[in-house]
């Protein structure tokens, strides 16, 4: 009778939590970016740009 092979079963699961955890990884990396690219759409203080146009 054959044995089962462990190492392939472990090896297997293995692959997939890694998988799991780089697409939890890459997730949080884009609702990260998501909520920055928000941020940068709102109107900049106007008294900032108005004094980095002028020149001495």
């Amino acid at each position: 009778m054959a044995q089962p092979n462990f190492q392939y079963e472990k090896r297997q699961r293995d692959l997939i939590k890694k998988k799991k955890q780089e697409e939890k990884r890459q997730r949080k990396l884009d609702k990260a970016k998501i909520q920055s690219d928000e941020n940068t759409d709102q109107p900049l203080n106007t008294a900032d740009t108005e004094d980095a146009g002028k020149t001495g």
